[in-house]
């Protein structure tokens, strides 16, 4: 592929396909289940690009950040220095750069048609194809600050669509904020963005912290942006498409089952309205789509943000935390996995609390000693077999809120579970791992390298 603007989704695939890491499916795909087929099929593989989709002249290409290290490879760290990477976006954040004119629009639509896109149906009880990657730019017009999430939407015939967001959702909020004074709150959805822009929306950020100040942070460099065509917004210049709408908190409709990070459906009842006044896009472009359910890249965008989110409010209050996991095991969303440094007495027990209170849908978290790597599901386990004593080291909670995804939420409550995995004082006095010196093992490592 031609060399790209780094800030593109488009630099980012010529990297992959540079290292042997991409796809390419030449034969017509049909986006009706076939492209879902696919991502599911090289769900944790190399990325696609679908170069022929039945119906439609865009190519489509997904599962991108499918594994840790093809997130780290996207930022340009090594796998053990992505959490700190993230952390220190939020840290650090800059801001975005505008610039005057960009590829994401060369191409001007009035009212767009959404079936003129390739978006796919994934699964057989949805209720038709949705938009999984729009990483969606808002802005409080009270206070100026903008606002990038990731959220589903689901063309309803025309320029309109239901939008799935929960009621807490920072969109949410921004709309029932605007209704208030009067307005109606415009959005922008972007499709094709750099890994940085859709790690970076999946912060679990304050309300009024701007989420592409982050991307500028992971991208090294501020987020070029460009001013909408009709809306009063600010997009990421380098991605593929764009449209520009309102949402409507007084507009709803029926959404039907869903699917949901766990991967079984769920049936929220009623959301919003979106109507798109326009679509701006690339001559060319691609159309990005994220595997929803229970894929890889759906779990991995969730769970290194809500890991790194709770990394950083946890450093204070728990001086020895070394790294937080949220597993793809518990779906990106409910298992948390915590690694302490020489704990003292009770920090286990603090840092489970701490993430119960930080993250309301996370119902079990794990504490590990630091000699444990909290993202390796084996080593935790084992760590459980040989550290933990049920009778002493077990913490459930019942009765706690639960947020609506919880699969196994009643009533509006679900029980949480707490595992302190430390070595405590008292245990066992030798710990020492059965090995063969360690000269030896050195010597036999050399020879075999």
């Amino acid at each position: 592929m031609t060399k790209h603007h780094r800030q593109s989704m488009r630099a980012w695939i010529a990297d992959r396909e540079a290292e042997g890491d991409l796809v390419r499916v030449g034969e017509s795909v049909d986006p009706v289940h076939e492209i879902a087929a696919y991502l599911i099929e090289q769900d944790g593989g190399s990325p696609l690009l679908f170069e022929a989709v039945a119906r439609h002249e865009e190519p489509v290409t997904g599962n991108h950040l499918t594994t840790r290290a093809r997130a780290a490879a996207a930022l340009g760290v090594s796998v053990d220095d992505l959490q700190g990477k993230l952390i220190d976006a939020v840290r650090y954040p800059l801001a975005p750069f505008r610039v005057e004119q960009a590829p994401c629009q060369e191409v001007v639509i009035e009212n767009p048609d959404l079936k003129l896109l390739p978006i796919p149906t994934f699964f057989e009880h949805e209720t038709g194809p949705y938009i999984s990657a729009g990483a969606i730019v808002a802005r409080d017009t009270a206070t100026g600050r903008g606002n990038l999430s990731i959220a589903r939407l689901k063309p309803l015939g025309g320029n309109r669509a239901f939008i799935g967001i929960a009621p807490n959702h920072h969109l949410a909020v921004l709309a029932r904020a605007a209704k208030e004074r009067g307005e109606r709150l415009e959005i922008a959805v972007t499709l094709g963005n750099h890994p940085a822009v859709m790690l970076a929306a999946c912060f679990y950020l304050g309300l009024g912290d701007d989420e592409m100040e982050v991307a500028g942070a992971l991208l090294g460099e501020p987020l070029e942006t460009v001013r909408c065509h009709g809306v009063d917004l600010a997009v990421p210049a380098h991605c593929e498409i764009v449209l520009e709408g309102v949402l409507d908190p007084d507009e709803t409709v029926e959404e039907g089952p869903v699917s949901e990070f766990h991967g079984m459906y769920e049936r929220y009842g009623a959301g919003y309205v979106v109507t798109f006044s326009s679509m701006t896009r690339r001559s060319d472009a691609i159309f990005q789509c994220v595997l929803p359910g229970y894929g890889a890249e759906h779990i991995l965008l969730g769970a290194e943000a809500i890991a790194a989110g709770l990394a950083r409010s946890l450093r204070g209050p728990v001086s020895s935390l070394r790294e937080v996991a949220v597993t793809a095991g518990g779906a990106g969303r409910l298992h948390a996995v915590v690694s302490l440094d020489q704990p003292r007495p009770g920090a286990a027990r603090k840092a489970i609390f701490a993430i119960w209170g930080a993250v309301n849908l996370i119902k079990q978290v794990t504490v590990v000693d630091g000699d444990v790597d909290p993202w390796d599901p084996v080593a935790v386990e084992h760590a459980v077999a040989n550290r933990m004593d049920p009778a002493r080291d077990l913490i459930v909670v019942p009765g706690v809120q639960a947020d609506r995804a919880e699969p196994m939420e009643k009533d509006g409550v679900i029980s949480k579970l707490g595992i302190d995995a430390t070595i405590h004082h008292g245990d066992r006095a030798d710990w020492t791992k059965a090995s063969p010196p360690q000269n030896v093992l050195d010597r036999v490592r050399q020879r075999l390298s």
